[in-house]
């Protein structure tokens, strides 16, 4: 691809950033490198809440995977497990709500479990993501965090779980799979409306979001202001849908950028 759909992230004019009012992103491969949140993209996010701008890491990880993150780290929430599940603090406490309500989730265990049978039967080669204990509304495959997958696997999996009836994405790290019609998207919209009585569709053009995969393409798609860290590009031939910007820096150095951006066009 010689002429990238993207714009780099230095050609954000100042008062596109000036006027964030927020900040979505992913986690893993966009917060974290190697797995682990790097000093400066934690910085980062330290340096966007004294702007007073508030985060909110939206991510496929499970519930019991995000519990410790969503109190430790400086961000407002994490909706996990595709948009099914938020986390956030009140005082003295760790708040965890759902958008399924508990019946819904009693339904839908029995046949996450025999999705999961499906997938590790047909599919060979494949298994559960290790943080498949944390999990509540969905499944996941490890396709790169300790396993590797084919191409064509990655495929196959997204086909058996498909089949099922669930709506199935591929992160940087897993192919997830679930029931239920919540999304990266809805789980921003329920997030903001709760934690801030903010309606993010009407400021839909100065929310940014930041990710760095295929299963960020919706979100990609919806914000004006999104950005794909620069090892979005590894998936460059799978994507329709780019994000306005790419930073020069991959995961959490790319994250790092964005922050850095929008807090100087506050001062």
């Amino acid at each position: 691809m010689n002429v990238l759909p993207s714009r780099p992230w230095a050609d954000v004019s100042a008062a596109e950033a000036a006027g964030a009012r927020g900040v979505l992103t992913d986690i893993d491969d966009t917060l974290t490198t190697d797995g682990a949140i790097t000093p400066e993209a934690l910085q980062g996010l330290t340096a966007l809440r004294a702007a007073g701008l508030p985060v909110i890491a939206i991510t496929g990880r499970p519930m019991g995977w995000s519990e410790p993150f969503a109190r430790d780290w400086p961000v407002d929430a994490i909706v996990a497990e595709n948009g099914a599940v938020a986390l956030f603090r009140e005082p003295g406490r760790l708040v965890v709500e759902f958008a399924q309500d508990e019946a819904t989730r009693a339904h839908n265990a029995q046949r996450l479990a025999q999705a999961a049978e499906r997938v590790l039967r047909e599919v060979p080669g494949t298994t559960l993501s290790r943080d498949s204990a944390g999990r509540v509304t969905d499944i996941a495959v490890d396709h790169s965090e300790f396993a590797r997958l084919t191409p064509q696997q990655i495929a196959d999996v997204v086909r058996v779980m498909r089949a099922e009836g669930m709506h199935a994405t591929v992160s940087s790290i897993h192919v997830n799979g679930w029931y239920g019609e919540h999304s990266k998207l809805s789980g921003a919209r329920w997030i903001v409306r709760r934690l801030l009585g903010r309606d993010i569709e009407a400021e839909r053009a100065h929310w940014v979001y930041v990710g760095d995969s295929t299963n960020d393409q919706l979100m990609f798609g919806h914000f004006a202001l999104s950005v794909g860290v620069a090892n979005l590009l590894r998936f460059a031939e799978r994507l329709c849908v780019w994000p306005a910007y790419l930073t020069p820096g991959e995961r959490g150095a790319g994250f790092a950028q964005v922050a850095a951006t929008l807090v100087s066009a506050r001062s």
